[in-house]
């Protein structure tokens, strides 16, 4: 189960990804917005990265104009790692070295057709493990001696 949510300069773009995911069979829930007129993107940011967090979701993509401030928020729930990818490469390393459970993309900054691509690689790639198990292990001491 994938969340999904988008302030409203994300809405036409994560509409699109919506018809992606429907097309591949892939199950979500849209915490919003639901039209593009103006809303607070941390209270979108937030709810999705609360489905993740609590584990209601697997994974979370949040859509806004560049992907940055949906990220920001994110980030400071305990556990999740929100990447903010603009090409496949990202994408794929975001998942492979960073085990990223949320996807955040800037719809100011991708095509559709760009966004798609970024998000096939994201979903497809498998964390590697490994080292990089062990930075993640080095990142969650660190949030537990800042995130109270």
């Amino acid at each position: 189960m994938i969340a999904i949510g988008s302030d409203h300069g994300g809405y036409k773009l994560k509409e699109e990804i919506k018809k992606y995911l429907d097309e591949k069979e892939i199950k979500y829930k849209d915490y919003g917005c639901m039209e593009e007129e103006s809303v607070d993107y941390p209270n979108i940011a937030k709810e999705v990265a609360k489905s993740v967090q609590s584990g209601k979701c697997d994974r979370g993509i949040l859509i806004c104009r560049s992907g940055l401030g949906m990220s920001i928020v994110a980030n400071k729930f305990k556990g999740i790692r929100c990447t903010p990818c603009h090409n496949e490469y990202t994408a794929k390393y975001a998942r492979l070295h960073n085990d990223s459970n949320i996807l955040a993309l800037g719809a100011d900054d991708v095509t559709t057709n760009e966004a798609i691509c970024i998000l096939r690689m994201w979903i497809a790639t498998e964390f590697e493990g490994g080292r990089h198990k062990e930075r993640l292990k080095i990142i969650e001491e660190i949030e537990n001696e800042n995130m109270k």
